[in-house]
């Protein structure tokens, strides 16, 4: 940990004014391959390597929660040897979740529809949140999205508060943010104060959408199987030096 500190003081980060939420848009796998004249499936693989070590470092150093788009509603378009790699490298991380989470207190949560996901996949994913409620509030928290959109996610909360009002749980005129937050994948966990893309994309691609009305933007056109901690912290140093107002004006 003092190594970490040391490192970070060094990049300028205020270890003190940290954001509580980070989410990354995991862009520029399949590029990193091709550049390398390698099948698109070993930047994935690359890429889950970073996913680890990023992970690990925003624990490390304080952040609360890491949010990943891990998988869009959109990807299933891509070649089937492709989506099973994705898939495959999922249920990996997953299986070592399952054995690891209660020893380095890490809990994990899944944004998206899982319907579609293979059973096995949704089995552990399940197993996974078993071990997360029985995990401290205050632990680290990764969050995968996976069949996720930002679009389905917010259709998927209006059925859901639609079907409650139909049912007499709740009545229209009694909605707003905070209690359509409720109905959204990410209930109960505060908004993301930074959001990074790398690769070189100057797009959210439906990620986050309702959740990033006031988040930090950062891009970098490092891809992400060559985004480090080094990396990180210069977004969390750009992340600091902004003005943050909320649509207010300090005095």
């Amino acid at each position: 940990m003092a190594d970490i500190l040391k490192t970070v003081t060094a990049g300028q980060v205020d270890v003190d004014r940290l954001p509580r939420h980070i989410a990354i848009i995991m862009d520029g796998n399949g590029r990193w391959a091709t550049r390398r004249g390698l099948p698109r499936t070993a930047g994935h693989k690359a890429g889950a390597e970073t996913f680890r070590r990023i992970a690990t470092y925003c624990k490390n150093l304080g952040v609360q929660y890491l949010t990943v788009y891990a998988f869009s509603t959109e990807n299933w378009k891509r070649s089937a040897d492709e989506v099973g790699t994705i898939m495959g490298l999922l249920k990996r991380y997953l299986q070592e979740a399952v054995a690891t989470m209660e020893r380095d207190n890490i809990r994990l949560h899944f944004f998206g529809d899982m319907s579609p996901i293979d059973p096995e996949l949704q089995a552990l994913a399940r197993e996974t949140d078993e071990i997360t409620e029985h995990l401290g509030a205050d632990a680290f928290q990764a969050n995968v999205c996976l069949n996720y959109g930002g679009r389905d996610e917010i259709l998927r909360a209006a059925r859901r508060f639609a079907e409650d009002c139909a049912a007499g749980k709740c009545a229209a005129d009694e909605l707003d943010d905070a209690l359509f937050s409720s109905y959204l994948d990410s209930a109960g966990i505060p908004d993301p104060e930074l959001i990074i893309r790398p690769s070189g994309e100057l797009r959210l691609s439906n990620f986050l959408l309702w959740q990033c009305a006031y988040s930090e933007f950062y891009y970098t056109d490092v891809l992400w199987p060559d985004f480090d901690e080094a990396e990180l912290e210069k977004a969390i140093v750009a992340y600091q030096a902004r003005d943050r107002r909320f649509g207010g004006v300090k005095k």
